[in-house]
Formats: structure tokens, sequence, C-alpha cells
């Protein structure tokens, strides 16, 4: 059996859509889709950029060797034709988020995208891959010649929708439907607060918004009278008092609707909280966090280096696991101070069983790095220009290191000194891994004169020109 082009239409303009929205969103991204359009058709498959490569034997459990997913009845045709799609749970596949659903049009859909290992939370992600599956099942039931082709417009401009989604989940969860807090407007504030500076300065602080009815109820260390209150739409007076907790336990209160007074503790069980750090901040829901903001929009990350590539590059060392994963602790406290401070920094991993002579400055004996005063030292010393000198005895052999080497075709003059000097050195020393800390960009892995964290390994394709084959077909390919 063959899908029909206006099906290919329909999910293509919609992966495309979702791919690029989560890209925005998480970083470069892919996404998939398996789907039955009938309860006897067979099982397709939609994964233009091999996403679901490694993944054959579960989906094979899943959708072939098990007929579990078939033993529901169809959801009839006209009836749920345009609501909300009875929902699939995410299927806990590694490194994978996924949610589909079943309804009149498509009986059964179920999408995926990457789970990145920096995410503050998959619930947004979750919130969107449902949306997807709400899209396809709405433009499935639609006839073609009603078919508008938005809903691939839709999911590239879905991050605010998809946080306010979560955020709305969560509260229902904990407060019920009856609550006044309104979320867009929320969530619409933060972005704006988070781009205005105050005499040259980021907001930093957090602003909490709690239930109206629980305002009553909160121990206020300065509370607001009714008509000295400024709403959330007057961002530049909300602003200024932002200062008012900078730097302390004290948070901003408001209701959603205005700013009502400050507290520092004993705050409603339910709370939004926008906790602004200078250039970004983080979105939380009690004590959960949802996502980071900056540059006016929400994002998944939690701003802090993918060490993923350097703790597989230690696994693949001669190191015994318990050294290796006290390198990689000593690694990343140092790599998050960096990132913290906001300045450059390099670290120079030195793997080798006698450490390599590096020109700088080095002491009259190595320090213990497992030392809490030795670690805090070390955070300081990363502020001198030049790198430190780590060894696979877990002790600081030297700082402000000269990182030489000859020069090779890989160089990036797009990068600084910083980085380039790296891929010298590890050129030519090969049990040396170096950790170039940008201040402007992400943390890079270098070994062998090769980032090793580089970006991702395929390519955008348009989904338009692929097509979809049965999954039966899809995994004997793959497993050969």
């Amino acid at each position: 059996m063959t899908i029909n082009s206006f099906t290919c239409h329909c999910f293509g303009d919609t992966l495309d859509g979702l791919r690029d929205g989560l890209s925005h969103f998480s970083g470069p991204s892919r996404a998939a889709i398996v789907f039955a359009l009938g309860a006897d058709e067979p099982m397709f498959i939609f994964d233009p950029q091999n996403l679901l490569s490694g993944h054959e034997p579960r989906l094979k459990e899943l959708y072939i060797e098990n007929r579990e997913w078939r033993n529901h009845l169809p959801i009839h045709r006209d009836s749920l034709k345009y609501s909300h799609i009875k929902p699939e749970k995410n299927l806990q596949l590694a490194g994978l988020i996924s949610f589909g659903g079943r309804s009149g049009s498509v009986y059964y859909q179920m999408w995926f995208t990457e789970h990145h290992p920096d995410m503050c939370s998959t619930g947004p992600t979750e919130r969107w891959l449902e949306h997807a599956a709400w899209r396809f099942s709405h433009d499935m039931a639609s006839e073609s010649v009603f078919y508008t082709g938005i809903s691939g417009g839709f999911l590239r401009e879905y991050a605010t929708h998809a946080v306010r989604d979560d955020v709305v989940d969560r509260m229902n969860i904990l407060l019920g439907w009856d609550t006044r807090l309104r979320i867009y407007p929320i969530l619409d504030a933060i972005l704006e607060l988070s781009r205005t500076r105050e005499e040259g300065a980021w907001p930093r602080g957090e602003l909490v918004f709690v239930e109206p009815q629980t305002v009553a109820r909160m121990p206020f260390l300065a509370q607001f009278s009714p008509s000295e209150q400024p709403t959330m739409e007057n961002i530049k007076h909300v602003r200024k008092l932002l200062a008012a907790v900078e730097q302390s336990t004290r948070k901003l209160i408001s209701d959603g609707r205005c700013v009502v007074g400050i507290a520092a503790d004993s705050l409603p069980h339910f709370t939004i909280t926008a906790d602004f750090r200078g250039g970004h901040g983080f979105l939380k829901v009690v004590d959960d966090t949802v996502c980071s903001f900056a540059d006016g929009t929400y994002q998944s990350t939690t701003r802090r280096a993918n060490l993923v590539h350097l703790e597989e590059a230690l696994l693949e060392s001669d190191l015994d696991p318990e050294t290796g994963n006290t390198v990689f602790k000593i690694i990343v406290a140092l790599v998050h101070h960096a990132e913290d401070q906001k300045h450059g920094a390099t670290l120079v991993l030195d793997l080798n069983p006698s450490p390599v002579a590096i020109s700088g400055q080095r002491f009259d004996r190595p320090l213990d790095l497992r030392e809490p005063a030795i670690l805090a030292l070390a955070k300081s010393l990363l502020r001198v220009d030049g790198a430190l000198h780590i060894g696979a005895d877990l002790h600081l052999h030297g700082f402000a290191c000269l990182l030489d080497g000859r020069a090779i075709e890989v160089e990036n003059r797009a990068r600084g000194a910083r980085y380039n000097s790296a891929l010298r050195f590890t050129a030519e020393h090969t049990e040396i891994i170096v950790v170039v800390v940008s201040s402007d960009r992400p943390v890079s892995i270098i070994q062998s004169g090769v980032e090793i964290s580089a970006a991702c390994q395929w390519k955008p394709i348009s989904c338009r020109i692929v097509q979809p084959v049965s999954l039966d077909q899809w995994v004997d390919r793959n497993s050969e």
C-alpha cells in the first residue's frame, strides 16, 4: 500500500515546521513519525533524517511482534473530528521524546524528536509533539480542497505556546481548573522584563506569581497598598522594583495582574517564578525548572555546557572508572564556574602517565584538585590568561600555560586564538584533551586536532522529497 500525495503533503509540512521550531527551541533537532491511518492498515514510518536509527528492535517489538496497539476500537470519523485526540504517552525510548494519539482521521500516530541532554524539562517539547499530532489529525480530517497548509507555520512559532501549555498542565494538577492566573500575559511580561535594562544593567532577582486568592494569607515583608500596586503592563516600573530583590532571598510577588509586595519565605504551594540572572533567566513552576529565556525567546536549554562528549572520551581512555569520574566532576566544576562568571577559559586534561612539559606558570609541587580549597584556587586561576594544566593524577600542574603547535588544515579563523591553539596542540599530543570555554559560544571539547563536540552529524532535508515506507520494510532494511 502507498500513501497518497495529500497525506504526504500534510505530514511533510507538519514535520518540517516541527523540526524547525524545535531546532530554535532546543538546538538542531530532528523529527519522525510512525502512523497507521486505519485500524486494518499497515504501520508506516517517516524518518527523513534517521532519528530512529538504532531503535529498530524496540519498534519491531512494539508494532510488529506485538499487536496490542491495534486492539483499540477505532474512533468514529465524524465524532471528535476536529477536537483533541486521545493521547498516547511517551514511549520512553533512550535519547528520544515521543508523544502521539488516536483520532477519527488517524487511527494511530506517534511523533518523535531528540531528547537533548541539556534540557531543563521535556514538558514543553511533549506539548509541542502533542500539538503536531493534533494538527496532523485536523489536516487529515479536512478534504484536500480545504487544506490550508498552515500547520507547519504554527509549529515553527510554537515555543511560547508549548511553554504555556506545559505550565497550564502543571497548574491544573496542583490547583484544578478554577484559577484566575492567566499564563500568556505572565509569559509575555517575563520576556519584556528580560530585555529591559535599568541604568544599563540587565534584570536580576526573582519575580514570583501566585494565585490571587492566596495573597491575603502571605507573610509579606512589605505589601503595597492597592492604589500603589504597579500593573504588570508597566514593565519599566516593575523592572525598577526588581532592584529591591536583587542578590537576596527576597522575592517580588505578583498576582498575575499587579506587583503586590515583597516576601522572603512561606510562599504558597503553587508558584510560577521568573528567576532573572542578567542576560538570561529561568522559568519555574513550584520547584521544577520548565525552561530558560534569553534574547526575548523561551528555550529548553539549562544554559550549562553539554560535556557528554568529554564523558565519553574519558570512558574510552585508559583511566580506571573511579578516576575518570573524579576527573569529569573536576572539569565540570571548573567549566560551570567559568560559565557563571562569563569569562573564557582553557583546560588541558593530560592523560599521559607523566604529564608533558607545557610552557607556563608551574608550582613547586602539583596541587591536589580533590581538596576543596585547591579546587577553589583553580577556579580563580581560570581568569589568568592561558590554560590550566590538569593531570590524570587529579593534580593541577600549572596555569597560564601557552599552547603551541604547527598549523593544521581544520583551523577555523572565525574562532579565536584559544580555540585554534587547542586544535594545533592536541594534533601533536594525542593523549591530551582540551576544553575551551568561550564567553559567547558553546564549550568545545578538542582531541587529536578535532572538535569532538562539533555540531550534528546530519543535514537538514525537506520532508516533501522523502516518501514514507512501511515499518516492516524499514526494519528489514535497517537490520541488514
